[in-house]
């Protein structure tokens, strides 16, 4: 396991526009995290502009300057208050449920939960790595299932681990214009991809026209929301390097 790892914060408008919030998703930060040498590093990436102009986003209290670049020796607070404390009887189970085991790091965890709470509007993400042959492979769960139909909704509950996926380009999503779909292979909508993946995910889709999905895992309620169907998605880049649009530079070097 690599001990430089970089994680991306993400956070979503939950403002009221007309009748209906925007919903938009903002990649607003970056946490740089050598956890074998107990180093960790936060700063505001570009995203946070947009977000700030775009949906009134400010600053968090623990990292109040949008030009700061704040280091610890310790995971900052407002990551680790989002990893279930090993102490909790039902610890493993929660792993069990992001298809991890007892050795997986706080990063590791993050990297595939989301750190979500119910408290706020917050996402964390991980860094999609590229490989020298250009390929990659993300694991992401499924956004969006709460909005479909009933009928797919019965199909979703019927999913099976290692079940095969179909990964579909939406161009007229009612609330983004963009989207990826995520089908079953009976033609099922049961979701979407998370909405800050879509640049790279399309750029793979469009530059190498095969890729791949399938369900790692389906966690039965009353597992929350946010961590029912886990998608593992395959591609490949040729030109382009995942994560380097305008949203992910970040505000200090």
């Amino acid at each position: 396991m690599m001990s430089e790892r970089t994680l991306f914060l993400a956070w979503q408008d939950t403002r009221p526009q007309d009748t209906r919030p925007s919903r938009a998703w903002f990649p607003v930060g970056q946490l740089d995290a050598d956890v074998d040498h107990s180093l960790y590093r936060f700063r505001y990436i570009n995203g946070a502009k947009r977000a700030q102009q775009a949906a009134g986003f400010t600053p968090l209290i623990e990292f109040p300057k949008f030009d700061g670049d704040y280091h610890s020796n310790e995971l900052f607070p407002l990551f680790q208050n989002r990893v279930m404390n090993r102490t909790r009887p039902d610890f493993a189970e929660y792993l069990q449920s992001l298809d991890l085991h007892g050795e997986a790091d706080p990063i590791e965890i993050l990297s595939r939960s989301g750190g979500q709470r119910v408290t706020d509007t917050y996402e964390v993400f991980p860094k999609i790595e590229k490989q020298s042959d250009g390929s990659f492979t993300c694991r992401f769960f499924l956004h969006g299932w709460r909005h479909i139909n009933q009928a797919a909704k019965q199909r979703l509950d019927q999913l099976n681990d290692n079940e095969e996926l179909y990964v579909t380009l939406e161009l007229t999503n009612p609330a983004t214009k963009l989207a990826v779909q995520i089908q079953t292979t009976d033609y099922h909508l049961i979701g979407w991809a998370p909405r800050y993946l879509v640049e790279d995910l399309v750029k793979a889709m469009a530059e190498v026209p095969r890729y791949e999905a399938k369900v790692v895992l389906f966690n039965p309620l009353p597992v929350p929301s946010k961590q029912r169907v886990l998608v593992e998605m395959q591609g490949r880049w040729i030109d382009h390097k995942p994560m380097s649009g305008d949203d992910f530079h970040p505000l200090v070097n």
